[in-house]
């Protein structure tokens, strides 16, 4: 207390009362710290516009990003502008990156201090390690916290209006006799936009109560329910304040947004499943009637080419067809592999040859566009190795490897067979101009081919979504 007093004296030109604010602060940002596993800081402006750090607190059982004490040192304008537009404007600042004068990255956020008269006199900083990877926000999140720890942290705050008012939930205090001791601005906010004409603090709870949440199960103290009061989802959460004055909290987050969203999401997945079912049909129904056209005909070049293009638009159908059963924009690679495999099998199945096709590797999500270009890839290479590799052979094997990358991922369709000359290949035959369109354009990746005696290797690669 002397410390805080001492610095705002020498630094500050904050009044005596407002300097009994600060230090008011300072006995709960231990708690605080503990509570978002940050470092907190409590910063005063300066009578030349930086400002200086009148008081700290490290989180217990986190690590914190600082070794030294940094009370007393001053916050200048130019290393801190998240501090310095929070003391000049009055609003908070959140989600900042910031380096620390021991070099270390956080992410920071401020909320302001504010006196009796709406005055700025400070600022409380929260700064996060950034390789903690945790969600730093400008309010304190009650949502997912344990009971226990959340009737603890109202226990530090009560009294505290400026505090609570960083809480992101609807927050009330009912003392022992059932009135509504406190209430924050979100709580009268939400109260208003329900409906309510006047203020819930000072009435009694059970007239302004919004659900009936009863204790159940192990943990006693805390009982939480999900009402939905006209267009508003709102989850009720009460929780037992062993304080003699202070019976319980009740703690109100508005889930309308959320349910909302997953009401979107339910449609979206509806309608995603029927437009990729309807391209699924379109394309099957292209494919049946190049067989019948086929079936018609009597030249044996004009045959194979109709059924390439039937095998190119039934890959792409087979992708839509899972997609279809998935309702999102993303499908697993590996069935998409699985689905060419099988077709492509049955299309070149003839009694007098046997094919092994081996599929080996990781297995992960793409989203729709890498499906079905990477499908039609694949479609491409097994066909081309199912004509050409073979010929005069009894039996022959295929490997389709799939390797994922951190940035790039990697397919690679290896046969054994005959091999071919890649210098004289036709560079403006079909299958290769739809490779290569597909991997480049499409895939944004690249393409490599190894052929010889041994077998032929195809190796492409695609960018990760």
């Amino acid at each position: 207390m002397d410390t805080i007093e001492a610095l705002c004296r020498k630094y500050t030109s904050l009044a005596p009362a407002d300097i009994a604010v600060i230090q008011g602060m300072s006995t709960v940002l231990r708690a605080l710290a503990s509570w978002e596993e940050a470092d907190i800081f409590v910063d005063c402006p300066c009578r030349d516009g930086d400002a200086i750090v009148v008081a700290e607190a490290k989180p217990d059982g986190a690590p914190s990003s600082y070794r030294k004490s940094v009370v007393g040192l001053l916050a200048r304008r130019e290393n801190e502008p998240a501090v310095a537009r929070t003391l000049r404007l009055g609003v908070g600042t959140k989600q900042m990156k910031a380096l620390t004068q021991e070099n270390r990255r956080t992410v920071q956020s401020v909320e302001p201090i504010k006196n009796s008269a709406g005055k700025v006199i400070g600022a409380l900083v929260r700064e996060q390690r950034m390789d903690e990877r945790r969600q730093a926000s400008g309010r304190l999140h009650f949502s997912d916290r344990d009971p226990a720890k959340i009737a603890n942290a109202l226990a530090h705050m009560a009294g505290n209006d400026w505090l609570t008012e960083c809480i992101d939930e609807a927050l009330l205090i009912v003392d022992r006799t059932g009135r509504v001791a406190f209430c924050n601005s979100l709580a009268r906010s939400l109260y208003q936009t329900l409906g309510y004409l006047d203020d819930p603090m000072g009435q009694r709870y059970e007239n302004v109560r919004l659900a009936e949440v009863r204790e159940e199960g192990e943990q006693a103290g805390y009982a939480a329910a999900e009402v939905t009061l006209g267009r508003h989802s709102l989850l009720v959460k009460q929780i037992r304040l062993a304080r003699e004055d202070m019976a319980f909290a009740v703690i109100v987050q508005d889930l309308t947004w959320k349910r909302e969203q997953e009401k979107q999401l339910v449609l979206k997945s509806a309608v995603v499943k029927e437009m990729h079912h309807r391209v699924k049909n379109s394309l099957q129904t292209v494919a049946s009637l190049l067989r019948l056209q086929m079936r018609r005909l009597d030249d044996a070049a004009l045959q194979d080419v109709l059924e390439e293009s039937m095998n190119r638009i039934l890959s792409i159908a087979t992708t839509h067809e899972l997609l279809s059963r998935s309702g999102v924009d993303e499908v697993m690679i590996g069935e998409v592999i699985r689905n060419i495999r099988n077709n492509i099998i049955r299309a070149f199945s003839r009694p007098d040859f046997h094919v092994q096709i081996r599929q080996e590797g990781d297995d992960f999500p793409v989203n729709s566009d890498t499906a079905t270009s990477a499908a039609l890839v694949i479609n491409e290479l097994l066909q081309n190795s199912l004509q050409y590799a073979f010929r005069g052979r009894e039996q022959g094997g295929i490997r389709i490897v799939v390797s994922r990358g951190e940035l790039y991922s990697c397919i690679e369709v290896i046969d054994d067979g005959c091999g071919y000359d890649t210098v004289a290949v036709r560079p403006d035959s079909l299958g290769l101009s739809i490779v290569r369109t597909m991997v480049e354009d499409r895939l944004h990746g690249s393409l490599k081919t190894e052929s010889g005696s041994g077998g032929t290797h195809v190796m492409f690669d695609f960018r990760n979504q």
